[in-house]
């Protein structure tokens, strides 16, 4: 039983952690992309908002995966 803890911990610390990177990255690109053509910011601002939904539901699928896991039904 020590080991679902653990497992879940795990699984959802490390989502977490690759989701904050990947959303410093996506960020500081979208800051540097308005910085060299101000005129795109509106367009580059949807694309941004799209990736960044793809890579939040990264975490959200991991916490699923990880409650599964807790109680044992994986």
């Amino acid at each position: 039983m020590e080991l679902n803890f653990l497992s879940a911990a795990i699984m959802v610390g490390l989502a977490a952690f690759a989701a904050a990177i990947g959303n410093s990255m996506l960020f500081s690109k979208y800051v540097e992309g308005v910085a060299r053509q101000p005129e795109v910011r509106g367009t580059l601002f949807g694309q941004v908002m799209i990736l960044f939904g793809l890579i939040e539901a990264l975490p959200i699928i991991a916490v699923g995966l990880g409650i599964l896991v807790f109680f044992g039904f994986f």
